[in-house]
């Protein structure tokens, strides 16, 4: 993908959109509710770093995927505030970044080179994500370096 592309790619732009984190459990629960009130709504479940899935996943599929993630936040995540999962919109969200707890870096965007999430719900058909990223300078340099 050239960068031209990445600029103008709706999936990337709304990915690099502004985002609210659910700071606290409760306000997670509240989005949990949303999502599973619109759970037939077209939403596309990515595991980054796998291939994109290219339709939407069913209302049931939805509904598995909440329980199955909430399961792991909560037994992984073992802090008295959310703060790893990140909405477009908390009241009608559309895009929604879930970190994972074991691969945090710096998930709240002040690193130069933040962390990928570990898994997007988005109404969005989405890109593959890795493939958009430069490698790191000092990986370019090694690469440089090897093939000449």
């Amino acid at each position: 993908m050239t960068e031209q592309n990445t600029r103008e790619d709706p999936y990337l732009r709304a990915f690099r959109g502004s985002f609210t984190a659910t700071l606290r459990w409760p306000q997670f629960d509240a989005l949990w509710a949303r999502l599973a009130e619109r759970a037939d709504a077209g939403w596309f479940l990515y595991a980054v770093g796998e291939p994109p899935p290219t339709a939407p996943t069913d209302a049931a599929g939805v509904l598995t995927f909440l329980t199955e993630i909430a399961h792991v936040l909560r037994h992984e995540h073992r802090e008295d505030y959310c703060g790893i999962v990140y909405a477009d919109d908390l009241s009608v969200p559309s895009f929604v970044k879930i970190y994972d707890p074991h691969h945090l870096g710096g998930a709240c965007g002040s690193s130069t080179s933040p962390p990928l999430p570990g898994w997007i719900m988005s109404l969005i058909a989405p890109v593959d994500l890795p493939s958009t990223r430069p490698p790191p300078q000092q990986r370019r340099r090694w690469w440089q370096r090897l093939v000449g």
